[in-house]
């Protein structure tokens, strides 16, 4: 069976991996836009801070007999009739089934002085490696910024800048900073913890227009007032890529839409990741994306026919240096008890809702040992403790160390350490027990730390208590 993917992103790449790894009788195909090799696109901002190079953020190329990859190829066209794909190089190739994997754009607000066709030099959207090599270059030199847009990405943005030593002023139309994620209070506490970090706010005022030229940037504001800065970078959002989608008559509403199997109403074209909708919801995460990469190839290769996409819990990380926050479920109001703990001078807040005896909601932005405790007991929906201060601060009411399941030990094997790739501490022990004796070694068996990274510690601390667990063992 032919298999073409169009898209070379984290959920084409997946999916081909995927693929491969199953050993089907599959011939594949992936065809990205793009002229790089696939990377991780979570690690941009880690990438614009200077944290790490270009190859650290590149993904494993998938390679060997049966795929085929392309890159710098633009679909232009499904036929769906005949089953080829149209490509800019004028090829036409067969498809038995087709996967959509084209992600997302960037979305350039329809401002005085933005071209999104013809942006200026100094006016760069967050989105693509090319986005944040062109930033790198417009920062050279460069003494201030300004992010039009305070969601994650844009304050990701800001955070990476302004560790390069940029003066980063981020503007936002809503009162408060992320706000599907976060609250007012805790919005609060964060803009106050990236101003120590060099990053001031405006908040509650919306961009009117932009005007740059060689020596710099001007954004002017509904409030009367204009800011100048060396670089603007925009996050405002994506929106998902449908327009091949539409042009072959699939039904696409705000994504293209898809069905448990992820099946678009056309049985031989699948979507997958950012452009895709299922029940109508959006992903635009990586967990997501990837784990329908997973049920995709389980129903293509046959080895599992039946297998099924189910939504999980979502956690989100904000990957900024100097800013610790984890926040799930809906930030609004509901049902239950809710708990609140706020320090400003600090930068900490946690807030928790609890429902009939299961986390429903949680905000945790400061040092918090508690944290991974709190995402096992969201992403599982298992009760919590009666002790619920302990999980609120971190701490026991006699002051010690909170810990359901701090300690590896003590962490049950069905607990997911890995949200990205829903890699499970189990999965992790099984890996040692084979062989591996290394983060590195773990980490490229299992997955697990390969999408955002921000459980890498995590997988370091299960290797170093199994580490010491055999070294016991030996010694008797």
């Amino acid at each position: 069976m032919n298999v073409v993917i169009v898209g070379y992103g984290m959920a084409g790449s997946r999916l081909a991996a995927e693929l491969h790894a199953r050993d089907g009788d599959l011939k594949v195909v992936v065809l990205g836009a793009e002229p790089h090799r696939a990377y991780n696109r979570i690690m941009l901002s880690t990438l614009l801070a200077g944290k790490v190079a270009e190859p650290d953020v590149e993904l494993a190329e998938v390679a060997g007999q049966g795929v085929d990859v392309r890159t710098g190829v633009q679909v232009t066209a499904i036929d769906r009739d005949a089953r080829v794909v149209h490509t800019d190089d004028g090829d036409r190739i067969p498809y038995d089934h087709l996967v959509l994997a084209t992600g997302s754009r960037a979305i350039v607000p329809p401002l005085p002085g933005l071209d999104p066709a013809d942006l200026p030099e100094r006016v760069v959207p967050f989105r693509t490696l090319d986005d944040c090599r062109r930033i790198l270059a417009a920062a050279e030199g460069a003494r201030s910024a300004l992010v039009l847009g305070g969601g994650l990405l844009g304050l990701e943005a800001a955070r990476g800048l302004a560790a390069r030593g940029l003066d980063v002023g981020v503007v936002h139309p809503v009162p408060y900073l992320m706000e599907r994620q976060l609250d007012p209070t805790g919005a609060a506490v964060l803009a106050s913890t990236l101003a120590g970090l060099g990053v001031t706010t405006h908040l509650a005022v919306a961009a009117t227009g932009v005007a740059a030229d060689a020596d710099g940037v001007r954004l002017d504001l509904a409030d009367g007032r204009s800011l100048a800065a060396d670089l603007l970078v925009i996050s405002c959002g994506v929106r998902p890529d449908t327009a091949l989608a539409a042009a072959a008559g699939l039904d696409v509403d705000r994504g293209v839409v898809v069905d448990d199997q992820l099946r678009t109403g056309d049985p031989r074209i699948s979507a997958i990741g950012d452009c895709a909708q299922h029940d109508g919801t959006l992903t635009g995460l990586v967990a997501p994306a990837w784990a329908q990469a997973r049920v995709l190839a389980q129903a293509l290769t046959g080895e599992d026919p039946a297998a099924r996409y189910r939504p999980r819990p979502v956690v989100t990380r904000l990957k900024a240096a100097g800013i610790d926050l984890a926040a799930m479920g809906d930030p609004a109001d509901g049902p239950g008890e809710e708990l609140t703990f706020a320090d400003p001078a600090r930068g900490t807040y946690a807030r928790l809702r609890i429902h009939e005896e299961r986390l429903t909601a949680a905000i945790l932005l400061g040092d918090n040992p508690s944290v991974g405790t709190v995402v096992q007991l969201f992403d599982r929906g298992a009760p919590v403790p009666a002790d619920r201060r302990a999980l609120l601060l971190g701490r026991a009411l006699g002051g010690t160390a909170s810990a359901p399941a701090e300690s590896p030990a003590l962490m049950p094997d069905a607990a997911t350490v890995c949200q990205c790739n829903d890699v499970r501490k189990g999965a992790l022990v099984a890996c040692w027990r084979a062989g591996a004796r290394t983060v590195d070694e773990v980490v490229a068996t299992t997955r697990a730390a390969t999408g955002c990274g921000g459980c890498r510690d995590a997988v370091a601390g299960i290797v170093d208590w199994l580490s010491e667990a055999d070294s016991v063992g030996a010694t008797r």
